[in-house]
């Protein structure tokens, strides 16, 4: 089978063609009189300085941008700082309480004065989003840490037997795991 030449058109000439085609015809910028290229110089010349005026207006807007977002930040977390304080405000009264107590050895006021600044702690921590994670079970070594492993005739395998510390969780983040014994 014979191929025949495509024929090409005028615009589908090779690049070489066209500039010696556009050599021999005159120049639109030829024909443009000298205060013609100035004017059409400065039509540019403005368009660009347009150009870069906004973009310095844009870069300046966004370093504001910046700056105020990084202030917004430390207020709040100042803000969330203040809170907290002023939840375990009562807790250290509580303590305080607790310690004169000790030192006049009101063996019952101590105990007393102990659990209620758990309990005081414990709330004010609580309404932080602070929880305790459950360690009953089986081992989850997602949320607790297997301290030791220990054979238990009564209890199945990777059953927590026993938690040494308690663990817990800030919202979904885990912020201390539970550390337990682990049933073998």
């Amino acid at each position: 089978m014979t191929r025949t030449p495509k024929p090409t058109l005028p615009e589908e000439e090779a690049p070489a063609a066209r500039i010696e085609r556009a050599d021999e015809r005159p120049s639109d910028t030829v024909s443009q009189g000298p205060s013609e290229l100035e004017s059409t110089l400065a039509e540019v010349e403005a368009k660009r300085d347009e150009y870069l005026d906004l973009l310095q207006r844009t870069k300046a807007d966004f370093e504001n941008y910046r700056k105020r977002a990084a202030r917004d930040q430390e207020r709040l977390v100042a803000h969330a700082h203040e809170r907290l304080v002023r939840e375990l405000l009562p807790v250290l009264d509580d303590l305080e309480r607790t310690l004169e107590a000790a030192e006049r050895h009101e063996e019952a006021a101590l105990v007393d004065g102990v659990r209620l600044v758990e309990r005081s702690l414990r709330k004010a921590l609580e309404k932080e989003g602070l929880t305790e994670i459950d360690t009953e079970g089986r081992f989850d070594p997602h949320v607790h840490e297997a301290v030791l492993a220990q054979p238990a005739d009564d209890a199945e395998q990777g059953a927590v037997l026993e938690v040494m510390q308690r663990g817990y969780r800030l919202g979904d983040k885990v912020v201390r795991p539970a550390r337990v014994v682990v049933a073998e």
